[in-house]
């Protein structure tokens, strides 16, 4: 098999949510670096521009995070986190002729319970309680305080 035909192949097998996870996380963590770094004056907008590679981008302000891409279609992909009200949003624009242009919602979700998972579809060598006692065993801090 061909690599390109086994990359194809592979990437039809893998469910949607993996790349809105993704995104999402990658959504996430830029919110939360935004945070680290604080913001200056409240209600004012700091906006930072992130090529992610392979035509993908990231943008931010105080409440929204914006991160674009393209999914194993072709067709162009926006995921929006609102980091005040914790939902998440996923578009999809196709181009085209007339009768093929479209922009549509995905799918969108409340992610605050989501945040709070210690994992879900996780197959990590260790998992979060495994790790979190052997942290704990060795007399080393938990982040966070957890």
């Amino acid at each position: 098999m061909r690599a390109s035909t086994r990359s194809n192949a592979l990437a039809g097998r893998l469910p949607g949510w993996i790349l809105v996870a993704g995104c999402a996380l990658t959504a996430l963590g830029l919110a939360r670096a935004s945070a680290l770094q604080g913001g200056g004056d409240p209600g004012t907008e700091t906006t930072q521009v992130l090529g992610l590679g392979g035509g993908a981008s990231a943008d931010s302000n105080n409440r929204m995070i914006a991160v674009t891409g393209s999914d194993i279609t072709g067709a162009s992909i926006l995921y929006l986190v609102d980091t005040e009200t914790m939902r998440l949003a996923v578009y999809q624009a196709r181009g085209g002729g007339d009768s093929m242009q479209e922009v549509k919602l995905v799918g969108a979700r409340r992610i605050d319970l989501d945040l709070l998972l210690d994992g879900f579809n996780d197959s990590s060598k260790y998992d979060y309680k495994t790790l979190r006692e052997q942290f704990l065993s060795q007399g080393l801090p938990i982040p966070g305080g957890q």
